[in-house]
């Protein structure tokens, strides 16, 4: 065994899980939380989360979720309460819409040392998999932003670790019907698919003990009381309303068709993963080549099944969007784990392949450094890519030795640190225009119980949150008994002048190429 190896062996051996647990804890919070007020909300779900949470902050109105006053009928309420909780601290504003989300994000790295620690032999594959998991980009990012995914994830963990913990403490099963039930009361139906991949596990693995664990089935029935007490609150309070839109127009219809034009080949997961997971994907191949070959042991049949079921699933779905893969990270994290610390034992003999790719990366991200001297000279870019070219540099000539694991670890930490601290890591918002110079304007300029009108294509929640109103797209072209902007009098328009047909106008302001008018009745 080599010095190196005897090192970490031994690190890993001194510290015990409790302070590695603790270190990793707070490298997480480190990173989650790092920066998370200095973009602007972002379009959708932002948008949309931070309105339902902050009108259940100004009107105490927790049982039925309103937008503007009126009902909001598509997701289960956890991660608006949880907003709403941190207004109450913190007041509205970036940092407190996204705290909730990044915590309980975060906490799915030491969570996932922890599942590792039952699916494994040895602190190393475990190690190894928290660590991936913590440099993801996909995962670190959108914990970060005001989504429900990671809150998830981080759900998910936990039901599966304390699945696995139910064969030495049956108690445990409690917590696994606990994290089903807050599954779903944070996204409603995505709780079946992910069950799912528990119970196919189980049958796999014949682990038929679990289905005669009465704390499983308390846990279940504790975690489901609160979620169905919300539901029948809202049956009762909408009817079939609530049925239509929760159920069917927001779960089962976005499964056997395409919602809002998001139709996407077979294969859109597969790039998705691709294009996001850097440079751990180039062992993604070999990790599950790894274990389909130890396909008999526990923890491959696990993974294999996470990852198969759930990928296979969302890619024949109708409607693709891209946070729908977020659910087969963790267990990318374990394959990549374990398949890791079989190669820190036994580094490859042929190296040449990944040796040249790790080269051409760091002549790649060298040269988008000197591209973002010149089009976007923001520091911490710059020495994101500065840091990155160094770590695929070291790579290069080090692999394949294993210390080549560690500056891969270490780059990539410090990579999304600097990225954090740029202002491009939502980079969403520049697709369109930005909104908080209009919503500045639109506070400022019109009532508080105004309905705004515009001519841009559709409807922004960000630009919603921003000015307080809701801003609803209406074309000019419309018949005159369609025109509603002249009944409520105000128009933000992206026309640059308006037709003298129209009744006499005030313009308000003008702000990000659009115009806010005021018209006057006749």
């Amino acid at each position: 065994m080599s010095h190196s190896k005897r090192r970490w062996e031994d690190w890993s051996q001194t510290l015990g899980d409790r302070q590695i647990i603790l270190g990793l804890s707070l490298a997480a919070l480190f990173l989650f939380c790092l920066n998370l007020g200095n973009m602007p909300l972002r379009d959708w779900d932002e948008g949309t989360r931070a309105l339902v949470a902050r009108e259940i902050f100004r009107t105490g109105n927790w049982l039925h979720p309103t937008q503007f006053g009126d009902p909001y009928l598509l997701k289960p309420p956890l991660m608006d309460w949880l907003v709403a909780s941190s207004y109450t601290l913190g007041g509205v504003n970036e940092w407190t819409s996204r705290l909730p989300g990044a915590l309980g994000s975060a906490l799915g790295v030491p969570l996932l040392y922890c599942l590792g620690r039952q699916l494994f032999q040895g602190r190393s594959p475990t190690l190894w998999s928290a660590l991936v998991y913590l440099t993801l980009l996909p995962v670190v990012r959108h914990g970060r932003l005001l989504m429900l995914d990671g809150l998830v994830l981080t759900a998910l963990i936990f039901s599966l670790w304390c699945l696995l913990k139910v064969q030495k403490s049956p108690i445990w099963g409690l917590g696994f019907g606990l994290g089903l039930g807050i599954i779903t009361f944070v996204k409603g139906l995505l709780m079946l698919p992910l069950g799912a991949i528990a119970l196919l596990f189980v049958i796999w693995d014949r682990r038929w003990f679990v289905f005669k664990n009465s704390y499983i089935w308390l846990g279940l029935g504790l975690g489901a009381c609160p979620v169905l007490l919300w539901y029948g609150a809202q049956i009762q309070h909408y009817g079939a309303t609530f049925i239509q839109v929760h159920f069917f127009n927001q779960g089962f219809d976005r499964v056997a068709s395409t919602v809002e034009s998001h139709q996407e080949p077979p294969w859109f997961y597969l790039l998705e993963i691709a294009k996001y997971t850097a440079p751990w994907l180039f062992f993604l191949p070999q990790s599950y080549q790894y274990l389909w070959q130890t396909r008999q042991i526990s923890s491959s049949k696990l993974i294999l099944t996470g990852s198969i079921f759930y990928l296979g699933l969302i890619s024949v779905m109708g409607t693709k969007l891209p946070w729908y893969v977020m659910p087969v990270y963790p267990f990318l994290a374990l394959a990549l784990g374990h398949y890791l610390a079989k190669l820190w034992d036994a580094p490859p003999r042929k190296a040449m392949f990944l040796r040249g790719l790790f080269g051409l990366l760091a002549i790649a991200a060298l040269g988008g450094g000197i591209y973002l001297y010149f089009t976007d000279p923001q520091i911490p870019l710059i020495l994101m890519a500065l840091t990155l070219g160094g770590m695929f540099a070291v790579t290069t000539w080090l692999w394949p030795r294993p210390q080549a694991l560690y500056i891969l670890v270490g780059g990539m930490y410090c990579g999304l640190a600097l990225l954090f601290c740029s202002q491009a890591w939502v980079w969403e918002i520049n697709e369109v225009f930005p909104v908080k110079p209009i919503a500045a304007i639109i506070r400022a300029e019109t009532p508080a119980d105004a309905i705004i009108f515009t001519t841009f294509d559709y409807s922004r929640p960000s630009l919603d949150f921003y000015g307080d109103r809701p801003v609803r797209p209406q074309p000019l072209e419309a018949p005159v008994g369609e025109q509603y902007w002249l009944i409520h009098q105000n128009l933000l328009t992206e026309q640059p002048a308006l037709k003298e047909a129209l009744p006499p106008l005030e313009l308000l302001g003008r702000a990000s190429g659009f115009n806010l008018v005021h018209f006057f009745p006749d």
